[in-house]
Order: C-alpha cells, then sequence, then structure tokens
C-alpha cells in the first residue's frame, strides 16, 4: 500500500513543475531512503 501511494505521489509531483519522467522522482525520493535503511541495517555484514 505504501509502495502505491509512494508512486501516486511521485506522478503528482513528476506532473507539477512540467513534465519530468517519474523514475527521476523517485529515484531522488528513494535513494536516500535506501541508503538510509542500508545504514541502519548494516550490522552483521560489510559492503
Amino acid at each position: 500500500v505504501f509502495g502505491a501511494s509512494f508512486l501516486v505521489l511521485a506522478d503528482l509531483a513528476a506532473r507539477i513543475p512540467g513534465e519530468l519522467p517519474v523514475g527521476i522522482v523517485t529515484a531522488v525520493v528513494g535513494a536516500p531512503f535506501f541508503l538510509a535503511l542500508l545504514r541502519r541495517f548494516r550490522h552483521g555484514y560489510e559492503l
């Protein structure tokens, strides 16, 4: 449910300033989130 809601909001955000690809918006928001998850759960292994 969260992922679907996130994509709908990313699609709306991509349309507001013009026409950005929705992949760019999801990458800008998702990359820091993913890195934060990696940093939080990195206790048992090395990257």
